[in-house]
């Protein structure tokens, strides 16, 4: 493994899925893809950057991915060690790639009227189920009287996470998020438009990109970011910032609602009924925890809206792959007649 590889995020992982041969002609290499186009992959190898030919539809390949190219073609994905994903926006009933072999994924919010405990916990969802590490990073501390009050809060819905409150707009203060996108760790970055993702990225890398301010009327921003693009940082590890997302929607996401939900799901187990439903049932635990105020009724809501949802978007996610994969067949047939009758 060369020392270029390495900081571009190769590792075991990865090697024990390949045997490439770096003499044949043309060579083949691993290459990390930097940027995802309709008909291009943009990459970056031991050789530097590269323009490479999808082998694959292009929605199969995220922003973060490793192929291996030989010459200008790139192969499919290897295995991920991990894989944001969630449901596409609009009625579009298929899962949208966000990014892969992302080691932390940072929510962003803001110390102000955009922190939001029920969009936490949904990014907190997304998190668990892709397998990534959560961050939750809080802009706009300058402007906060408090802006521990709004890590506490966020420190509260999952022991696994780690909460910071930064100014993103003072280069020493967004230092402090070096520990999780240096030594070839991944960082991405998501959330909503206008609460800092661009202004982050502008200081952890070389890269300058336009900001908009937020909207003194209701603390949201427009959007800046148009795409995802994979950035090596000044601290010598890489990160991918994302659109604003104006909607998340789960997709096979019920490991990860289970456990942002831990506190819930451990509390079903000790109802009296296995098909407790957690309304008016007796011997219920989830109901007497809310009783006793050692359960937030409100957080219960939001545990059943979440899980309802990802059976939802799983199901209907499920039934388009299916019938695209019926259709696939149907074609693959199709071309093999076709080919027998003109040997014929």
């Amino acid at each position: 493994m060369t020392d270029t590889l390495k900081t571009l995020g190769w590792s075991n992982h990865f090697i024990r899925q390949v045997d490439y041969d770096e003499a044949a002609d043309p060579p083949e290499r691993p290459v990390r893809i930097s940027a995802v186009h309709r008909s291009r992959l943009d990459g970056l190898s031991a050789k530097g950057a590269e323009s490479l030919s999808p082998t694959a539809s292009a929605g199969m390949y995220a922003v973060g991915d490793w192929v291996i190219a030989t010459g200008a073609a790139a192969s499919e994905p290897l295995e991920r060690t991990t894989e944001i994903t969630r449901r596409a926006a609009g009625e579009d009933s298929k899962p949208q790639l966000i990014a892969a072999n992302v080691d932390t994924l940072g929510i962003v919010s803001s110390c102000n009227a955009d922190f939001n405990v029920a969009r936490l916990e949904r990014y907190l969802a997304m998190c668990a189920a892709s397998g990534c590490l959560p961050l939750v990073i809080l802009t706009k501390a300058d402007r906060c009287d408090d802006p521990q009050s709004y890590v506490k809060q966020a420190e509260k819905l999952s022991p696994l996470l780690s909460a910071i409150a930064v100014d993103a707009t003072d280069d020493e203060d967004v230092k402090r998020l070096n520990p999780w996108c240096s030594n070839g760790q991944t960082l991405a970055l998501v959330g909503s438009s206008g609460v800092g993702k661009t202004t982050i990225q502008n200081r952890l890398t070389d890269v300058v990109d336009t900001t908009q301010d937020i909207r003194a009327d209701d603390a949201k921003g427009r959007h800046t970011t148009t795409n995802r693009n994979l950035r090596p940082t000044f601290a010598g590890g890489w990160l991918i910032d994302t659109p604003g997302m104006r909607e998340l929607r789960l997709v096979d996401a019920e490991e990860g609602v289970d456990e942002v939900f831990s506190d819930i799901t451990e509390l079903s187990a000790m109802c009296k009924f296995n098909d407790c439903a957690h309304i008016t049932e007796p011997g219920c635990a989830i109901r007497a925890a809310i009783e006793a105020g050692d359960l937030d009724a409100d957080r219960l809501e939001r545990w059943r809206k979440l899980e309802k949802e990802n059976r939802f978007n799983t199901a209907t996610v499920g039934e388009n792959r299916g019938h695209l994969k019926r259709l696939q067949k149907m074609y693959n047939a199709g071309k093999e007649r076709g080919s027998a009758k003109r040997k014929g």
